[in-house]
C-alpha cells in the first residue's frame, strides 16, 4: 500500500502516540520526508496536544473553527489526486 496525505492524516494521532505498527510508521516517516503539508499537520497536531495537556484555557478568535475547517477542506482537496 502506498501512503498518501489522506492516510497520514487518518493515522496522525496514533502515529504521535506510538500506536502504529513498525511498517506503517516507516511508511509515514518516508512520506513526511517529502511532504511539507503533512509535516506541518504533524507539527501542528503535536502543538495542540502540548497546549491541551498544559491545562490553561485559551480563547480562540471568533470564526477560528470555521476558518480552520475551510482551510483543511481546501488542503485535503489539493492532496487527493
Amino acid at each position: 500500500m502506498r501512503i498518501d496525505c489522506k492516510h497520514v492524516w487518518e493515522y496522525i494521532s496514533a502515529y504521535i502516540e506510538g500506536e502504529v505498527d513498525a511498517d506503517l510508521r516507516a511508511q509515514i516517516d518516508k512520506h513526511l520526508e517529502t511532504c511539507e503539508i503533512c509535516s506541518a499537520v504533524l507539527d501542528s497536531t503535536r502543538n495542540v496536544v502540548v497546549l491541551y495537556a498544559d491545562g490553561r484555557i485559551f480563547e480562540l478568535p471568533r470564526g477560528f473553527s470555521q476558518r480552520l475547517h475551510e482551510r483543511l477542506d481546501i488542503e485535503l482537496a489539493k492532496a487527493v489526486p
